[in-house]
């Protein structure tokens, strides 16, 4: 049963990736970070920066070196065409899957 919720989660990484750039510049540890306290799992870093790479290459964010400390950190966010990706993402939730997810949530609640 674990193996299939990790499963669900695994196919939701990559627009909750995109969710929290929408919402702001991030840096691969931060969205690491995040993801963990939203989801509860880890996310790899070989899953997040491979697409936060793509991400980039494919127009849909761009990234800047942010200099903290002595240290510089490549902060990514979405480029116009990155926030078309996602609310095209957000109509196929907010259409079908939108019913399904929250009756989902609901019936989790009536559980516990």
């Amino acid at each position: 049963m674990v193996n299939i919720a990790d499963g669900f989660l695994r196919g939701l990484e990559k627009p909750i990736i995109l969710w929290l750039l929408y919402h702001k510049p991030r840096h691969g540890y931060e969205i690491i970070v995040e993801f963990k306290r939203l989801t509860g799992r880890t996310l790899k870093p070989s899953i997040i920066y491979p697409f936060l790479h793509r991400l980039e290459e494919e127009g849909f964010a761009s990234s800047q070196w942010v200099q903290r400390g002595k240290r510089r950190i490549k902060h990514y966010s979405l480029t116009a065409k990155g926030e078309e990706l996602i609310n095209r993402i957000r109509e196929i939730f907010t259409r079908s899957i939108r019913e399904f997810v929250l009756d989902l949530i609901e019936k989790g609640k009536a559980v516990h």
